[in-house]
């Protein structure tokens, strides 16, 4: 749990023996005294700093591996009050969030990184995790940000890279702590960590979470939640080790349709009345008080590794899981102007029913060894991963329901609205996958190295439609895929490194979404799949005595293989490409053992190449700013400990088609924004300590998301606050 830690790292007693050692003693001047070696053999703490990543398929120290790879500890969410996974990726540059378009909001986690979606892109301890799931951090050690395309270590997809998100374990020792937060708008959560040692080589742990909290700056919007982890290992510090553990969340919101982009800045409609008009209020909720949104979320997950010596480990994996995901939420659409009284105005709505079913079986056996061979020192890993991932999308339908318009200004959230009903549509999807992989270091000498993984697919993805009539249309493919990263490293220092590396993706039709027989869709199975590679330059030093990372990379993306429309032939072919490319800078850890910071920033430029339809033609990539930034750092002074921290998004574009005149477009862009953020927390004693986190400091108005037609947005959240209390015993 949360609790302010001391960073002071030298110990007195050394402290003493040091000094004691220099001084003379009286009447012994001229003897000359043999003192003994004094070896410090703790290394200091740094709570930002990772030095590996926890991902086995990682070979070497995150120095010394070719790839940007960013680490967030829970030292940073635990400081920063992040309880969610999109709160915790804002300390990572490159990374956009995203909403659906009209009625069709998008639930759950929903991002891209440099210009591709992130969607289909989430693992869990190196599983992928399904489902549209708000993914909270209660049950969270830290989050890898994986940059790049990054087939080898994930299969398809992942073609700008992936997040691993990796659980928190039992360990031997005894430690628990738990916390309750308060805050604006009624927020309330309370979470638990417990560990307790059972045996001299066996523990168990057991996180929980639960909350019940409104949404700042919305009026009826709520997110209420609980969540359980339970872990349990036996073996510790022996060759064999068994690990059985599981998350359960439950989540039950009322959600958020957005509000009118009415008065925004780039705001247009055709008639001049409503284009003049001023904004909504920013709390009001255009949805019903009965909407609703209830996740089930179950992990079950067992793991045995045993160790064969001379440093090899074989391990094996096993994970169920499944997510159910119901909803009714309200759309907004067209505003009306009833009469020249703005009062009388409407805005139509959409009802929007969701319920779809995500379940996941997969095993892992795996491999990781060191070994000599070929005048090279070698770190490998090699595996094998089984898995089967099924999906049940059943579909609604509101013919012959009445959905009444809102009253633009002033919304009634109790007025009678239908719930969808079932038109006996559903889709169902699987896929079955059988996946070889190796990765291996070759250490060449002290200054050179070698940094490389293959990957080989062989799966098997089925869709079944079965339309309101019942007539289905049944489609599969498969196919096998072969994804590689190859790196060189140099070391002009013990403690850096400079790299180049190439790595590839591939992403096949019906990776994210039903298969079709509309000619030139992109999920059409007679179609190639999108190829992705990724080649960057960068350099990793880890300085100040290793306690701080710092990182630069220049790196190009290019995804071939798109969809475009051919004029010669009148045709759709795949010739399209998409290129991203760009700087990324990054600095964690300490600058002194009392001031901790993590920072990045990544300057990006997207564009489309050859992205065209029979009447328009595309030229850049949706929600891509160019230029990202994010800070947090914190300063210890005695038992306080203040943070303070900034994030900078430039302008997001909604409108990518060439030569549009922006000024009839409606909200054409998400306009650029400055976001800042502080802490304060007090140590009462080693067991108790508050914290009070501020967010958006100077009460910014700025827009987070926006549809793709433009007619709706989400604000970002104004000025808020919340009090945490920390307690470990």
């Amino acid at each position: 749990m949360a609790h302010i830690r001391s960073r002071k790292h030298s110990k007195p007693v050394h402290l003493l023996a040091l000094l004691a050692a220099s001084v003379p003693v009286a009447g012994l001047a001229q003897q000359t005294p043999t003192l003994p070696t004094v070896t410090v053999k703790e290394a200091p703490e740094v709570p930002f700093k990772a030095d590996k990543s926890a991902n086995d398929k990682f070979t070497a120290p995150l120095v010394d591996t070719p790839k940007t790879i960013q680490i967030i500890k829970k030292d940073v969410l635990e400081e920063q009050g992040a309880v969610t996974l999109m709160e915790a990726l804002r300390n990572t540059p490159g990374i956009t969030m995203q909403m659906g378009e009209n009625g069709n909001t998008s639930a759950g986690d929903t991002f891209q990184l440099r210009g591709f979606s992130l969607q289909q892109n989430t693992f869990v301890d190196g599983i992928r995790d399904l489902g549209s799931v708000t993914r909270d951090t209660f049950n969270l050690e830290q989050v890898e940000i994986v940059k790049g395309a990054a087939g080898a270590e994930t299969g398809r997809g992942a073609a700008s890279g992936f997040l691993n998100l990796i659980s928190k374990q039992a360990h031997l020792g005894d430690e628990s702590s738990a916390s309750g937060t308060i805050g604006t708008a009624s927020r309330k959560r309370a979470t638990v960590d417990l560990n307790k040692q059972l045996g001299e080589t066996s523990a168990f742990r057991l996180n929980a979470m639960v909350q019940d909290s409104g949404v700042d700056g919305r009026d009826y919007v709520e997110n209420t939640g609980q969540g359980l982890a339970l872990s349990y290992v036996t073996g510790l510090n022996t060759p064999t080790r068994i690990h059985l553990y599981s998350q359960h969340v439950r989540q039950k919101n009322v959600p958020d349709g957005g509000i009118p982009s009415i008065g925004f800045e780039g705001f247009y409609n055709a008639s001049a009345a409503i284009r003049g008009a001023a904004k909504v209020n920013r709390e009001n909720y255009y949805g019903s008080v009965n909407d609703r949104e209830k996740i089930e979320a179950d992990m079950f997950t067992a793991k045995v590794e045993h160790d064969l010596g001379q440093g090899t480990t074989v391990r094996n994996v096993t994970r169920v899981g499944q997510n159910h995901n119901e909803r009714v939420l309200t759309g907004i659409n067209a505003i009306t102007a009833v009469t020249a009284d703005p009062a009388t105005w409407t805005i139509s709505r959409s009802r929007q029913r969701v319920d779809r079913e995500n379940t996941i079986v997969a095993n892992q056996t795996s491999m990781n060894t060191e070994f000599s061979a070929g005048g090279m020192q070698h770190s490998l890993a090699a595996g094998v991963e089984l898995m089967r991932e099924t999906y049940k999308d059943i579909s609604f339908a509101t013919t012959g329901l009445t959905i009444t318009p809102a009253n633009l200004y002033n919304p009634d959230p109790y007025q009678a609205l239908p719930i969808p009903f079932a038109s006996g549509a559903q889709n169902l999807r699987s896929v079955s996958t059988l996946g070889l992989y190796v990765f291996d270091t070759a250490k060449l000498n002290d200054r050179w190295s070698l940094n490389g993984g293959v990957r080989v697919d062989r799966y098997k993805l089925r869709t079944r439609t079965f339309d309101t009539a019942g007539a289905l249309t049944d489609l599969d493919d498969s196919r096998s895929l072969v994804s590689w990263s190859f790196g060189g490293v140099y070391k002009p220092a013990e403690n850096g490194s400079v790299y180049a590396s190439y790595a590839n993706s591939s992403t096949p039709p019906g990776t994210d979404a039903q298969l079709s027989t509309a000619a030139g869709n992109i999920n059409n199975p007679a179609l190639d799949p999108q190829k992705t590679q990724t080649v960057e330059l960068g350099t990793k030093w880890e300085l100040l005595n290793k306690r701080l990372n710092v990182a630069a990379a220049v790196f190009r993306t290019v995804n071939d293989n798109q969809t475009s429309y051919d004029y010669i032939s009148n045709t759709t072919q795949q010739f399209g490409k998409t290129q991203v490319q760009g700087i990324e800078l990054s600095a964690v850890g300490q600058i002194t053992n009392f001031w901790q910071i993590t920072a990045g920033l990544a300057k990006t430029s997207t564009k489309q190449i050859d992205q065209r339809s029979a009447t328009t033609t595309t030229d850049s990539v949706r929600w891509s700013p160019d230029l990202t930034f994010t800070l947090w750092n914190s300063y210890q002074l005695d038992k306080w400990t203040l943070g303070l921290g900034a994030r900078y998004t430039s302008e997001q574009k909604r409108v990518i088609t060439a030569g549009t005149n922006l000024s009839t477009q409606n909200v054409p862009n998400i306009p650029s924004s400055w976001v800042a953020d502080a802490m304060v927390a007090y140590q009462f004693s080693d067991k108790v300590s508050v914290r009070l986190n501020v967010y958006n400091l100077f009460d910014k108005e700025y827009l987070s998301v926006l549809n793709n037609g433009g007619s709706r947005l989400a604000l970002g959240a104004p000025r808020s606050a919340a009090l945490t209390a920390n307690f470990k015993f």
